[in-house]
């Protein structure tokens, strides 16, 4: 296919050029990765860069990148995928080629395996927010080996996805603290208001004035586009079904209210954290999906509601000969949606093979987790249809799997339907979705308000008190 560039990808590429260091945070659908192999192509050329290292999610690794080298005429650039085994991916390495794509999840073992050294002149991060905790080991390696590179090229659609705190890690590890200070303690006293409880920071809000400070001190590196002021995409239209759990409503109010009141009693003030919440609202997802797993990991089945629902949708999809993309939460889902699916061509994704056959038209159902398929995949040729079996409370998860159909290329309008179960959890996970505050606070909302309608106090905002 001949690349004609927009005018918008021209803009990035020659920001590409200019910078050594820098960052393209352009919304789903603006083309970031020929964009970048472009630039990278020309680079090459020019004898700037001789070897470029490409980071990015799993799924992506493993397609997105290849494919695209393949999809255009104009680019020559040899790639390998540095995947699999070990000894998979030590022969990968070995290849002469111009990129090699490593999965993020194998990258501290890169740089274990080049003692630190690597032999790449050029670093793309793809999904540069996924480097976002200081405290992963992902993020430590990145730190320690970000400098030896004579170009980073940071890769993003949503660069902070649960507030401008989520800026520090990424930036540090294009600039090593040169903008937004050399700790994250430091941005946070500079640019936030901390609510904290029990020395716990609950709730980071930017202080007055702040968020323009923190985008200046920035923009010298980073270049922002969003796709509304870019591209002409067919709407986006949501539907919120809600489902009735009938008989089985009774039993899901008790089930919370046994998990709320057993949580708070278990857990001290000094460490009811979001972490321990979210365990607390991933049983109440499972039941309001239909399905508790026991301590033992086994998934007991409690009602069909959903199900039902999801099958009125995907007849009335395949009448119309449209095809769905659903999005589950829980590996449970899986074997249950497929057997409510029975007679069409249902299938998990995987791999490659099944993206390829998703968007020939192969598949008539895809299933999808989003974490697998939220970043880069292009999946618009398959189809305009998702459901959201159980909805994430991660905003940037939900807004890049969505994006996976609403993009450039698609000629109809995305329908999305989620699927929530009436007065249950999944109302909590709505609003979290359609506010601002990050997946912490979200979770801590919601614990704090379940905790008030049975009984109990929890206050998220001051020191809890029960």
């Amino acid at each position: 296919m001949i690349f004609k560039p927009y005018t918008y990808q021209n803009t990035a590429m020659d920001w590409i050029f200019r910078h050594k260091r820098c960052c393209l945070f352009l919304d789903m659908g603006l083309g970031k990765t020929v964009s970048t192999l472009t630039a990278v192509q020309d680079l090459m050329d020019l004898a700037e860069v001789r070897k470029t290292l490409v980071v990015a999610p799993k799924k992506v690794a493993e397609t997105v990148w290849s494919k695209e080298c393949e999809k255009w005429d104009h680019l020559f650039l040899r790639v390998s995928k540095v995947l699999g085994s070990s000894v998979q991916r030590e022969k990968a390495l070995s290849e002469d080629a111009d990129v090699y794509v490593i999965g993020r999840g194998n990258f501290v073992w890169l740089v274990d395996f080049y003692k630190a050294k690597l032999p790449f002149d050029c670093l793309v991060i793809d999904e540069l927010t996924s480097f976002k905790s200081n405290r992963s080991q992902r993020f430590k390696a990145m730190k320690g080996v970000s400098t030896t590179f004579d170009r980073v090229i940071g890769l993003t659609g949503t660069p902070a996805p649960n507030g401008l705190i989520d800026l520090w890690a990424p930036m540090y590890i294009m600039d090593q603290g040169a903008r937004l200070g050399k700790s994250l303690t430091a941005y946070r006293d500079t640019y936030f208001n901390l609510r904290k409880w029990n020395n716990i920071i609950v709730k980071c809000t930017v202080k007055k004035g702040m968020d323009r400070v923190i985008r200046d001190r920035i923009s010298d590196i980073c270049l922002s586009m969003q796709a509304k002021d870019y591209l002409e995409l067919p709407d986006m239209i949501v539907h919120d079904v809600m489902v009735d759990l009938g008989e089985s409503k009774p039993k899901y109010d008790q089930f919370e209210k046994e998990q709320v009141l057993t949580f708070l009693e278990e857990n001290s003030e000094s460490n009811v954290i979001a972490n321990s919440a979210a365990g607390l609202m991933n049983k109440l997802q499972q039941f309001a999906g239909g399905a508790v797993y026991d301590d033992d990991g086994n998934a007991h089945e409690i009602h069909t509601a959903k199900l039902d629902c999801l099958r009125e949708i995907v007849e009335s999809a395949m009448a119309s000969e449209c095809h769905v993309l659903v999005f589950y939460q829980f590996v449970s889902e899986i074997p249950r949606i497929a057997s409510a699916l029975k007679g069409w061509k249902v299938r998990k994704y995987d791999s490659g093979r099944d993206l390829d056959d998703w968007n020939e038209g192969k598949i008539e159902v895809l299933l999808a987790h989003p974490a697998s398929t939220a970043y880069g995949l292009n999946m618009q040729q398959g189809g305009h249809i998702i459901v959201w079996y159980g909805l994430t409370w991660n905003l940037e998860l939900y807004q890049q799997a969505n994006a996976r159909l609403h993009r450039q290329g698609q000629e109809a309008p995305v329908q999305v339907f989620r699927l929530l179960a009436s007065e249950t959890v999944d109302e909590s996970v709505r609003r979290a979705l359609s506010g601002k505050d990050g997946v912490q606070d979200a979770l801590l909302h919601a614990l704090s308000e379940m905790a008030s309608k049975h009984g109990a106090s929890y206050d998220n905002d001051k020191e809890g008190k029960r």
